[in-house]
C-alpha cells in the first residue's frame, strides 16, 4: 500500500503526456527512462502507462505507507496522508508544515532511522527526499489544489 499525492491546476499540465515507465524501488514508484529500463532489465519489455495530454496534474509522487510512523514523529503525518481532515486544500497551506517537518527530519537522522521498516520497504532517506520534492513543488505552485490517494 502507498500514498499518492497530487498537485492539480486547472488548465496547466507540467507532466509529460504519452507512455511512461515506472518501477517500484525503495518503497516508492519511480519513473525511469527507456534507457534506464534497458540497462536494468536488458531484453525485457516494460509495462508502460499512457498519460493523457489533458490532465490538470502538475506534480505527483508516491511513497509507501510503511513510513507513516516516521512522518508522524516528524509532525507531518496528517499533512501528508490526511490533509483533507485538517482543512488543507491548496499547496500554500503545506509549505510551512512541510518545511518544519523536513527540518526536524534532517536535524536528527538517527532518531528517525529507528522508524525504518523492518521489511526494508521504504527508509529515512526516501521520506526525506519525498518531503523535499513535495515541498519544492508546493513552493513553485502555491495555488495548486492538493489531492491524496491512500
Amino acid at each position: 500500500m502507498s500514498l499518492d499525492v497530487y498537485l492539480l491546476k486547472k488548465g496547466m499540465q507540467n507532466l509529460p503526456s504519452g507512455k511512461r515507465i515506472f518501477i517500484r524501488e525503495g518503497g516508492q514508484n519511480k519513473e525511469i527512462s527507456r534507457e534506464e529500463w534497458d540497462k536494468k532489465y536488458p531484453g525485457r519489455e516494460p509495462v508502460t502507462i499512457e498519460f493523457p495530454d489533458d490532465t490538470d496534474e502538475i506534480y505527483t509522487a508516491n511513497i509507501t505507507h510503511n513510513l507513516n510512523k516516521m512522518a508522524d514523529e516528524a509532525g507531518i503525518y496528517q499533512h501528508l496522508w490526511r490533509p483533507d481532515e485538517i482543512g488543507i486544500t491548496n499547496a500554500e497551506q503545506l509549505i510551512e508544515p512541510l518545511q518544519r517537518g523536513l527540518q526536524l527530519l534532517k536535524s536528527d537522522p538517527e532518531k528517525f532511522k529507528k522508524f525504518n521498516p523492518s521489511n526494508g520497504w521504504g527508509n529515512y532517506e526516501g521520506l526525506v527526499n519525498f518531503v523535499h520534492d513535495y515541498l519544492k513543488a508546493c513552493v513553485e505552485n502555491p495555488d495548486a489544489d492538493v489531492v491524496v490517494w491512500r
